[in-house]
């Protein structure tokens, strides 16, 4: 029988739904005599209830169970019928007009949109580039020896200086009292190392050990201690010792500390730059691809199902509040986390799965086994036991899925690059390292 389907606005749809009592009720019925098998009750033997005292128990239950899964049955087959991808859940209700013998529901939900993509080669995407410098290798080097740096007592007359590892005693007062997590003593730092506030450092250079000094701090609008934010404390502080860091000097021996196979000084800046050049690689694949989604989605018209966009926020406030919990924030579970202010990004994430899936569709551009695997190999060449990695991936259907979402972002950015007008431009690698 043809099914009708009424549409309401835009993605919304509605089908009628008709269901005879009878099936309801042989339904039932069946169940109703299974479940007379096996029950449990007082004052009888299992499986000797009588049927109205089941029915009287459990009717209820089961009759509701019946009607969910016959009306689920009924929507599914006239879905399926009409040819109609539907996103979410219906919302069904019953309909009183329903004729002699029949049970008849109104079933209202969305369809999935129709997907059109402008032609891409009008599309403008900005592709970046950059390149691993000395410069970088030499800064890494730099955190790496700074890693492994000592400390040696200055001489007592000696100020503190950057690199400095100082031992201070401190009390901060906010109008002549202290606040919580305003007082320490023998607390340590490095100096210039951007651990303390840049008042509390600028106020550490140039003391000696032994001398004492007060000076203003004023607490930054968004600090997150919130109780002293945009405030203004009084501070006490003594230099209890200074400590100057000794760097290892950057030699076959500290190649050889550093497990490098070639431990030599040329072996350590080629295992760095490959490293770096690992990094770069995965950074610019990130940016790249962000620059084709956007430009993507500038492209793409459609509608936006309601109920993807819900479902989206669910799962972002689900995410938060899972944030919270790993943070150890206390009552987590209570906070309100308004759905609003993640209403953006949810839109847009539920618009680009959607410009993406009908892309690759389109243009067959799934993840295909050879894609994976090698995609897989790369990300375990940066581990010590590669092939420890690669069966981890292997032995979890999960994180095959991860890894095939991410070859597919993969060809569709390819592909994408491949039509559009693409501009190259090239970045430091230190402004390509500073973006998140």
């Amino acid at each position: 029988m043809a099914v009708t389907v009424e549409t309401l606005e835009k993605l919304e749809r509605k089908i009628v739904l008709s269901l005879p009592t009878s099936v309801i009720a042989n339904e039932v019925d069946a169940r109703l005599k299974k479940l007379a098998k096996s029950v449990k009750m007082n004052g009888f033997r299992p499986g000797k209830v009588p049927m109205n005292v089941v029915a009287q128990q459990y009717g209820y239950s089961v009759h509701y169970e019946v009607m969910n899964d016959k009306v689920g049955e009924a929507f599914a087959v006239a879905a399926n019928e009409a040819k109609l991808r539907v996103a979410g859940q219906p919302k069904i209700t019953e309909n009183e007009a329903g004729a002699e013998g029949q049970m008849t529901f109104d079933a209202v939900f969305e369809v999935f949109p129709e997907v059109k993509i402008a032609d891409l080669s009008t599309a403008e995407v900005e592709k970046y580039s950059a390149e691993v410098t000395d410069a970088a290798i030499d800064k890494t080097l730099d955190i790496l020896r700074k890693q492994r740096r000592t400390f040696a007592q200055r001489a007592i007359d000696a100020p503190a200086q950057d690199g400095d590892r100082a031992t201070v005693d401190f009390e901060g007062k906010i109008d002549g009292e202290v606040f919580a997590g305003g007082k320490a003593e023998a607390y340590q730092f490095i100096v210039g190392d951007g651990q303390m506030l840049k008042e509390f450092e600028e106020a550490t250079r140039g003391m000696k050990s032994g001398e004492s000094k007060t000076f203003p701090l004023a607490f930054p609008a968004d600090y997150h201690g919130k109780d002293v934010a945009g405030k203004t404390a009084d501070f006490m502080l003594t230099i209890k010792k200074l400590e100057a860091a000794h760097l290892p000097e950057v030699n076959d021996a500290l190649a050889k500390s550093l497990g490098i196979a070639d431990a030599t000084v040329a072996g350590l800046r080629s295992d760095i730059k490959k490293n770096l050049e690992r990094e770069v690689k995965a950074r610019l694949l990130a940016k790249n691809k962000q620059s084709v989604m956007d430009a993507l989605v500038a492209k793409a018209e459609l509608d936006l199902p309601k109920a993807s966009v819900k479902a989206e926020l669910d799962r972002m406030v689900e995410g938060a509040r899972a944030d919270l919990k790993q943070r150890g924030i206390k009552d987590f579970d209570k906070m309100p986390i308004p759905e609003d202010i993640f209403q953006p990004q949810a839109e847009r994430r539920v618009r680009l799965g959607l410009v993406v899936a009908e892309l690759v569709k389109a243009n067959s551009l799934h993840a295909k086994s050879e894609q994976v695997s090698s995609h897989i190999e790369e990300l375990a060449a940066s581990y010590e036991k590669p092939m420890d990695v690669i069966r981890w991936y292997g032995s979890d259907k999960n994180r095959m899925a991860e890894v095939e979402a991410i070859v597919i972002e993969n060809n569709v950015t390819n592909f994408v690059l491949s039509k559009a007008k693409v501009t190259e431009k090239a970045i430091t690698f230190d402004d390509l390292m500073a973006q998140q």
